[in-house]
């Protein structure tokens, strides 16, 4: 346990250093530092490039050459008897043998109605309910959380909830650092702000927005483990070609000092450098255990199985959406300021946006078994 826990603060001073390499991006570059210390972070003292139609092109037509194949081999196999989506079942798929009819348990519909009764509160401007206003976040979060937890538990008799509680409760407090993270990287790019919380005192601001960053990894974990109960959806994605490619441990520090140069100028460079702050963790991450020979989130698709990153990324989106939506009318909520592409928003984000959240369904994977994967696994040096 003693291990475990000298493990776990090692590695968290790891994202501390990181998270310090913006700042002092700032020093060297003769930035006001105060600006990026204020806390609660209310001024707005980053100026964004106006929306650009090349650089909105560029991007979108990125984003289509990355996610078309995928779209395109989920849909192309037929159906096999067996329910997959091509003609025979895919190396490594598994049968699932729990009940198909197990009912949604009890607890399952108090996660409904508490989502439904914190989505109703927030969407409406009840007087009576004003000092309540702000805090409906987590609840509804907490509603979805126990849902998804409810439907994978229909599906095969298990879910984190109940038969991985401890892993469960620990993702919570581990998603309030990590998303604390995310909001100091912010700080030197500012692509979203808060509104109608200003009046909260600093100690107030902290307590409730940990709270509310809590929800995150649960969330996009939960999503996943309900996709993953349907081990025949979208089979043909573990059907791409295999390929070899050599480890070279020296090659992986290139991404890494890259990413950790990408953070030293983010404030420096918001407008261009602001993709990297989704990639950075990703990047890090997954770097560090190619160089320790450990085993990576991607080291499936060296035996052409993209399943597993691809919902992960499916369960982000699906999150991200109902995040984007239930803050639209949200009277606390958040507001975004996007270079290049702040256009053709749905709900407050803008379309291209919405592409951020396919890496960050991966960092939060990586993330958790970063911090709660203890076991050295050592894997073939011919593999990524």
């Amino acid at each position: 346990m003693k291990g475990k826990l000298v493990t776990l603060l090692k590695r968290l001073e790891c994202f501390i250093a990181l998270a310090i390499l913006p700042f002092l991006g700032i020093i060297v570059s003769g930035k006001n530092i105060n600006d990026y210390l204020e806390f609660p972070p209310y001024t707005l003292y980053v100026e964004h490039a106006p929306f650009s139609r090349i650089v909105f092109i560029l991007m979108a037509l990125f984003v289509g050459i990355v996610t078309l194949p995928f779209i395109i081999k989920s849909f192309k196999g037929t159906v096999h008897p067996c329910g997959c989506g091509t003609n025979r079942p895919p190396e490594g798929t598994v049968k699932t043998t729990a009940p198909q009819n197990t009912a949604f348990p009890w607890w399952g519909w108090s996660g409904l109605l508490l989502g439904g009764i914190s989505w109703f509160f927030s969407w409406t401007r009840f007087s009576w309910f004003t000092p309540f206003q702000l805090y409906t976040f987590t609840p509804l979060w907490l509603g979805y959380i126990i849902v998804v937890n409810a439907l994978t538990y229909k599906k095969t008799s298990q879910s984190m909830l109940t038969h991985r509680p401890k892993y469960f409760l620990g993702l919570f407090a581990l998603s309030a650092v990590f998303w604390w993270y995310f909001e100091i990287l912010n700080r030197f790019v500012q692509n979203w702000y808060y509104v109608e919380v200003n009046h909260l005192p600093p100690l107030s601001y902290f307590f409730f927005a940990t709270l509310a960053f809590s929800t995150v990894l649960p969330a996009v974990l939960g999503t996943y483990e309900l996709l993953k109960a349907n081990p025949n959806r979208c089979a043909s994605l573990d059907e791409f070609p295999a390929f070899r490619v050599h480890l070279n441990k020296n090659i992986a520090y290139v991404p890494l000092i890259a990413s950790c140069l990408s953070l030293f100028f983010l404030g420096i460079f918001p407008d261009t450098l602001y993709p990297l702050l989704w990639l950075s963790p990703l990047i890090t991450i997954t770097s560090w255990q190619v160089i320790r020979g450990q085993k990576t989130i991607f080291n499936q698709c060296a035996q052409g199985r993209f399943r597993k990153i691809i919902l992960l990324s499916l369960s982000a989106l699906i999150c991200g959406f109902f995040w984007e939506m239930w803050n639209y009318y949200s009277l606390a909520k958040w507001v975004y300021t996007v270079p290049f592409v702040q256009r053709f928003k749905i709900f407050e984000m803008p379309l291209l946006g919405y592409a951020g959240y396919l890496p960050f369904g991966l960092e939060c994977a990586c993330i958790s078994d970063f911090f709660f994967n203890f076991k050295t696994i050592k894997i073939d040096k011919n593999f990524t």
